[in-house]
């Protein structure tokens, strides 16, 4: 009897401690996170993004470097894009992207010393970018909310561009043609609002990513050169952020 009792004794503590520890495990893992139907399965999303800029400089002077330049250009992109909810919540899509971008380069002049300077001079370059994505979104709404909604959207999307560049005029005049190819697999997480039932705006930004380029150049249809290179990094570009407006069928 009495080594019976010593025994309760000696490791009654040891189960009580084992007990609590099971519940404390327990409740320090429920964190009372309720998943919610923020999108119903079945739903259809249409929307697009569009961006444009323009520049112009007449005799501009940047940091007392680059002395007087003239020159003139744009760039537009537009990206329609589609997906289905797979379940709720959760989507499957593709988007399509185009873009143009022109310069037109009257003059430069990169001035590092008194005896050290370089300039340009009638340049212009063209160049068209296509590619295509397909995508995978899973959402999650902020608390009860029906109307604020964040997303995180995984992507693998191909790129084709084409750009042409010539300077000098007369028979000074040389070219460069282009092509460049583009594989790149990306995380970008955003945020979402509804403004109505069916209408919503949304922004993202490009915070991890691979990348890989291909180049193919000509120089006035005689010399040919190749370049490759990929980079992987983990990231937050703020010049990248993507605004856009989606519906909901």
């Amino acid at each position: 009897m009495k080594k019976r009792l010593l025994f309760l004794i000696c490791f009654f503590p040891l189960f009580v401690f084992a007990k609590e520890t099971k519940e404390t495990r327990k409740t320090k893992y429920d964190r009372g996170i309720v998943m919610k139907t923020f999108i119903p399965k079945g739903q259809w999303m249409v929307g697009a993004t569009f961006s444009y800029s323009e520049h112009v400089d007449d005799n501009f002077e940047f940091l007392s470097v680059l002395k007087e330049i003239n020159s003139e250009g744009y760039t537009f992109k537009v990206t329609p894009l589609v997906s289905y909810f797979i379940r709720d919540n959760i989507s499957i899509g593709g988007r399509f992207a185009y873009s143009r971008t022109f310069t037109k380069l009257d003059n430069i002049k990169l001035a590092l010393g008194d005896d050290l300077s370089f300039e340009i001079q009638d340049y212009n370059s063209t160049a068209n970018t296509y590619s295509g994505a397909i995508f995978l979104r899973t959402y999650l709404n902020l608390g009860d909310s029906k109307r604020f909604g964040l997303f995180n959207e995984a992507r693998l999307s191909y790129g084709y561009s084409q750009s042409k560049g010539t300077t000098g005029l007369g028979v000074d005049l040389s070219g460069l043609h282009e092509l460049k190819h583009n594989l790149n697999i990306g995380v970008a997480p955003g945020i979402t609002c509804f403004v109505n039932d069916f209408t919503a705006v949304e922004a993202s930004i490009n915070v991890a990513g691979l990348n890989f380029n291909w180049y193919d150049q000509t120089k006035d249809q005689v010399y040919k050169g190749s370049r490759h290179s990929s980079s992987a990094n983990f990231k937050i570009n703020l010049l990248s952020i993507d605004l856009g407006i989606v519906f909901y069928l």
